[in-house]
């Protein structure tokens, strides 16, 4: 029995800049999440449906009659061209442990209940597609995990799938266009870390690795299977989960990030400039980059960065 012996709160020391990018790529390239969907759940959805975040943030009340905030890393709907809606909700974890079912768990009944209706004396609530990224995981990490619910009608159950980043090689993710977890890729190098470290042979496969990662990242930005601002949030947010998971190791960690900076220098700012203009629907254009400088300063992304994909001024950025 689990009630009143685990903590139901993410406690994984440094998980929060990992739950951060994972946002961050919510937010801004929120399109790129559907060929994942496609991938956990094995729909079909084309990319040409509409997709939305929903609030992400759930009250409940405690064991101890508290209330307490439920926050999940992601919350939205997908809207089909027939208005076919489906709910999701996609929970990244750098290291399995066992409250993850109960968080899950919680928020989705109290999500259910939120946006429940009542029609003729009966109470009708739906339950959100849920699934998991795992960032780390071992040989018993299920591939599935699953809720039972014993009620008075009958059991209801269902699976809630697992994603492990371990299974995903560079070719899988681009031919599959999981570009989604790029930020993330790093983490299949991590136990060798320490070997690429001392051994400058072995470091020069990884630097290949991420050459590699750059070459085909900039060949579908040039096929427009991206947008520039997809382009530039997954180089800022990979670079920004490389500084914390290799904080320890910092000739891999200043290699590789030299590999992700000269490219994020390189690439033409007035590219991400113009695709802000144009996303500005009406705003004008120096809102619209005013907006789009909001949204990367959110995200983390450095202020040179910002200055350089929009085009504002200096002092404009203080004012955000």
């Amino acid at each position: 029995m689990w009630r009143g012996m685990i903590n139901t709160g993410k406690n994984n020391q440094g998980s929060s800049v990992y739950d951060d990018a994972f946002r961050t790529m919510m937010n801004n390239c929120l399109h790129l999440v559907i060929p994942v969907i496609n991938e956990i759940f094995g729909k079909r959805y084309t990319g040409r449906e509409k997709i939305y975040l929903t609030p992400n943030e759930h009250y409940i009340n405690g064991q101890d009659g508290q209330e307490q905030k439920r926050i999940t890393d992601s919350a939205f709907t997908i809207i089909a061209d027939d208005g076919t809606q489906d709910k999701y909700i996609f929970e990244c974890q750098s290291t399995a442990d066992n409250t993850m079912l109960v968080r899950i768990f919680e928020y989705i009944t109290q999500e259910a209940l939120d946006s429940g209706e009542i029609i003729s004396n009966t109470l009708t609530v739906t339950i959100s597609n849920s699934a998991v990224l795992f960032l780390r995981s071992k040989k018993n990490t299920p591939d599935v995990m699953k809720i039972i619910m014993n009620t008075p009608g009958g059991t209801v159950k269902f699976d809630v799938p697992v994603m492990k980043m371990k299974n995903y090689s560079l070719d899988y993710i681009f031919g599959k266009g999981l570009y989604f977890l790029l930020p993330f890729y790093i983490f299949n190098f991590e136990k060798k870390f320490a070997v690429y470290e001392r051994d400058a042979k072995e470091f020069e496969t990884l630097k290949k690795e991420y050459e590699n990662f750059m070459t085909r990242l900039e060949e579908v930005l040039k096929d427009e299977k991206i947008h520039s601002f997809d382009w530039t949030t997954i180089v800022e947010m990979t670079r920004k989960v490389l500084e914390k998971i290799a904080r320890k190791y910092s000739l891999l960690k200043e290699g590789v990030t030299d590999i992700m900076g000269g490219k994020v220098l390189e690439y033409p700012g007035s590219i991400v400039f113009n695709e802000g203009i144009e996303l500005g629907k009406g705003l004008g254009a120096q809102k619209a980059a005013l907006e789009i400088a909001s949204t990367m300063r959110k995200a983390g992304i450095s202020n040179k960065m910002i200055l350089k994909c929009t085009g504002i001024s200096p002092e404009d950025l203080k004012s955000l």
